[in-house]
């Protein structure tokens, strides 16, 4: 049986942190992988998600199923974290999920069911595993304008006119906020242009919502993908607590849909469960119902708002100190755009060939296309790569 298949090709992120773990040089840098990093380099549990732990601890009497929707108490939190306290959920439906992999992976099938013909649409360029996630529904796929390399900004007008190729109810794939891997940002008015256009066009808008309260803030976070459910009839929203509540391994997201009115969102949940079924069933509770307790306790709550604020203006100053870094080394503006950018991504616009020299010269790892993880950046680091990233110019 196994004789007829070929080797996978190995995951270019993944196969990095293999790389890094054999490197035996002191001074290395592990830019690669998306993870949230302190100042000394470690990952570490947040406290509002230990203190929750704790308390599930002390308080579960059962490990029993809990049905394929997962914590109904988690999904309702989900929705007034990504839509606000007051919204009208009428039209919302929740799931949980096994992490937001898994959550873009239940709204593409789901969608396929839906609309097997369509297109998705993604930014140029966008997260690695996009593609394949939407290839394995069986979707067709395409790409529209979005990073200009030079500028370091969105190139807005070239976006929207690209949008203007998807026909009538073809999938537009957004990113909610924080772009993976540029880190660069459609501002509120442009993101009004877009959803003008999907009204206009008949779009169907599909938001990848991975890093809610890493760019802005938890609220300036989600205006995107309120603006879009105030204006447009359908939405699907695939969101993550991985990295906002640090809780990568445990997986836990949810799938958001939102239909024309409670009926069309309530048949449109039972296949997205259905779809779930023969996925994985049934998704790990864990770190969903720490999660749950979190966002329903008013004492955990603003413990974890306030971690998840240090974390992101920790970014940001690192964003700002690195940018100053490159500008002192460069003695140019070439690299201002990383002060500018939101989120755990940049790219610094190197080829492969200048990504591979950081690698092999100073032991600088990120991804080829020169995606780099700003949480991994050191405040005391911050010239040392500069220089690095300079020599290889």
């Amino acid at each position: 049986m196994f004789e007829t298949l070929t080797a996978a090709p190995p995951d270019k992120i993944l196969s990095l942190s293999v790389l890094y773990k054999n490197d035996a040089r002191p001074t290395k840098m592990d830019l690669g992988v998306g993870v949230y990093k302190d100042s000394q380099g470690a990952t570490v549990i947040m406290r509002a998600v230990r203190d929750a732990e704790k308390r599930l601890y002390e308080s579960q009497t059962t490990k029993t199923y809990i049905g394929m929707a997962g914590d109904e108490g988690f999904n309702k939190a989900m929705l007034k974290l990504v839509f606000g306290e007051k919204a009208d959920l009428s039209r919302m439906f929740a799931c949980q999920t096994a992490g937001g992999s898994g959550a873009l992976r239940t709204i593409a099938d789901l969608l396929a069911k839906a609309r097997p013909d369509a297109t998705v649409w993604l930014s140029d360029p966008t997260w690695v595993n996009h593609v394949p996630i939407l290839k394995a529904a069986g979707f067709k796929t395409a790409t529209y304008p979005y990073f200009d390399p030079v500028s370091g900004t969105v190139k807005a007008d070239a976006m929207l006119e690209g949008l203007k190729q998807a026909k009538a109810n073809d999938i537009i794939l957004l990113h909610g906020c924080c772009h993976n891997p540029t880190g660069a940002n459609l501002t509120i008015e442009q993101w009004g242009r877009v959803v003008d256009l999907l009204v206009e066009r008949d779009l169907f808008p599909f938001v990848d919502l991975a890093y809610q309260g890493f760019g802005d803030g938890l609220e300036e976070d989600a205006a995107a993908v309120r603006l879009l459910a105030s204006r447009v009839p359908e939405m699907a929203v695939a969101t993550s607590c991985s990295k906002n509540f640090s809780v990568y391994r445990d997986r836990v997201g949810a799938v958001i849909l939102m239909g024309k009115n409670a009926e069309s969102v309530k048949i449109a949940g039972s296949q997205a469960l259905a779809t779930t079924r023969v996925l994985y069933s049934m998704p790990p509770d864990h770190a969903a119902a720490a999660v749950r307790l979190i966002l329903e306790d008013d004492t955990l709550r603003a413990d974890w708002k306030s971690e998840l604020e240090a974390m992101r203006l920790r970014m940001l100053n690192l964003r700002k100190g690195f940018a100053e870094a490159l500008r002192r080394q460069s003695n140019s503006s070439r690299f201002d755009f990383i002060a500018d950018h939101r989120g755990m991504f940049s790219r610094l616009g190197l080829t492969e060939a200048q990504v591979d020299r950081l690698r092999d010269e100073f032991g600088i790892y990120m991804v080829g296309d020169s995606r780099f993880n700003v949480a991994g950046l050191r405040e005391d680091r911050l010239d040392d790569l500069a220089k690095a990233v300079v020599s290889v110019l």
